[in-house]
């Protein structure tokens, strides 16, 4: 499983001019889903998700959870994260998991944000996707890894 998460000020999906799902202060996040994840996966992303500290305090410095600032999540199925470059010109997409089985991780791994009491949006098709990103902070997280890549771009 992999996610891109965005800290956001809102974020809104849109298709054919209908805004669809819209959130305020919280991430938006691009969650893949591979071949090798099961139900363990999605509770450990969401662990990290709901854990991570990437708002700012009093203070200015990035020490405050989601939960901490009531923020919401827009959760967007993206199986292109799981892309492969390294042979050609063409992505190749073989490590993503089959669109429905990923489909039932997807909603596993949404229903366990409910659980955390988390207001969530869900986009699961093609769709226009607007943000303002609140500063620029990019999180990804792959479950096949022990840690976070957060890039801070000033």
């Amino acid at each position: 499983m992999k996610a891109v998460v965005q800290r956001v000020t809102n974020a809104s999906v849109t298709v054919d001019g209908e805004v669809i799902s819209e959130i305020g202060k919280g991430y938006l996040v691009l969650l893949g889903v591979g071949k090798e994840d099961d139900e363990q996966t999605c509770e450990r992303i969401v662990k990290k998700l709901i854990g991570l500290r990437i708002f700012e305090d009093s203070e200015g410095k990035t020490n405050l959870s989601l939960g901490q600032v009531d923020g919401s999540l827009l959760i967007v199925s993206q199986f292109t994260l799981y892309a492969d470059t390294k042979k050609g010109r063409r992505p190749s997409y073989v490590e993503a998991l089959n669109p429905e089985e990923a489909k039932k991780l997807y909603e596993i791994f949404n229903e366990k944000l409910r659980e955390k009491n988390l207001t969530i949006g869900l986009i699961s098709h093609l769709a226009e996707m607007k943000n303002r990103i609140a500063c620029k902070i990019i999180v990804t997280q792959a479950s096949e890894t022990s840690g976070s890549t957060v890039k801070i771009v000033k």
